[in-house]
């Protein structure tokens, strides 16, 4: 099936349900192939096809190779595909060579954000600034007005049951002592790649102690960021939710937290920073 009328439905589908996806494109065919330029499929999560056509057996496979490793780092591929060579080339020679663009299509990472104040409103400001979908989680129920780039607000949740995060989302913790026990259980309970509390050192304390006694592993319990953040010498909640997001950001891009003037890095411009949040 080649490009196929379903491909944007099916796309916009996957993208609602917020489910990884990759894009393959023939951008360039030459001699005898099945498969010519604009031939589009989608591929799953698990690189299967679910729809179009870039080619058959010889060009299908270097094709879901290599939709695997774009959703695995969120770096889009152009692949030349050389459909002569049965040793070096994609496995038998059905004639001709192609271009394939392999691009990878990643929800944005959300941000659960629990509590409420100054604090988790310039997290949320900040948050969405930096590409998150920002959760806000407070009960009784979170006032629209102070986050309006809030994605979605949850209230009535006293036990945090609809905190659930998935492997790239980061949870913040700034409930100011509300329930923080308790959903800092299920927060760690979860795949979330950051759990952190916003808290003071003795507060951070008594909740490890409680987690201890609820069960969790020294390992686990290293997930746990308490006091959040990085040493900025933070004061106001805007410079707090800062030094927060920094540390996400350092996680995320496996930076050290150390001067660019003393790495010998230098900073990315925004042209060459571009790609997805992931």
């Amino acid at each position: 099936m080649r490009g196929g009328t379903d491909l944007p439905e099916l796309m916009q589908a996957l993208r609602l349900r917020r489910e990884p996806h990759a894009t393959a494109t023939v951008v360039e065919a030459t001699g005898s192939t099945s498969a010519h330029p604009g031939d589009k499929a989608l591929l799953n999560a698990k690189a299967e096809v679910l729809a179009g056509w870039v080619g058959g057996g010889c060009a299908e496979s270097a094709v879901r190779q290599t939709a695997a490793e774009c959703l695995a780092d969120g770096v889009p591929r152009l692949i030349a595909l050389d459909l002569d060579d049965e040793v070096l080339g994609t496995g038998m020679p059905c004639g001709g060579s192609m271009r394939v663009f392999v691009e990878p299509v990643l929800p944005p990472p959300a941000l659960w954000l629990l509590g409420h104040g100054r604090i988790t409103e310039a997290l949320c400001r900040f948050g969405a600034a930096l590409g998150f979908r920002v959760i806000v989680d407070d009960t009784p129920a979170p006032d629209p007005a102070a986050y309006p780039d809030a994605a979605e607000l949850i209230g009535d949740d006293d036990d945090y049951a609809r905190l659930d995060p998935a492997a790239g989302d980061a949870v913040i913790i700034a409930t100011q002592h509300r329930g923080d026990h308790i959903s800092s259980v299920r927060a760690l309970r979860s795949p979330a790649g950051y759990v952190a509390i916003i808290a003071s050192r003795k507060r951070a304390g008594l909740i490890r102690d409680f987690l201890r006694g609820e069960g969790f592993t020294a390992a686990e319990l290293a997930r746990l960021r308490a006091p959040a953040g990085l040493d900025l010498g933070a004061r106001t909640p805007e410079e707090i939710a800062l030094s927060v997001l920094a540390e996400i950001t350092m996680l995320r891009r496996g930076g050290s937290g150390r001067l660019l003037r003393d790495t010998g890095a230098a900073a990315k411009a925004p042209a060459e920073a571009g790609g997805g949040a992931g």
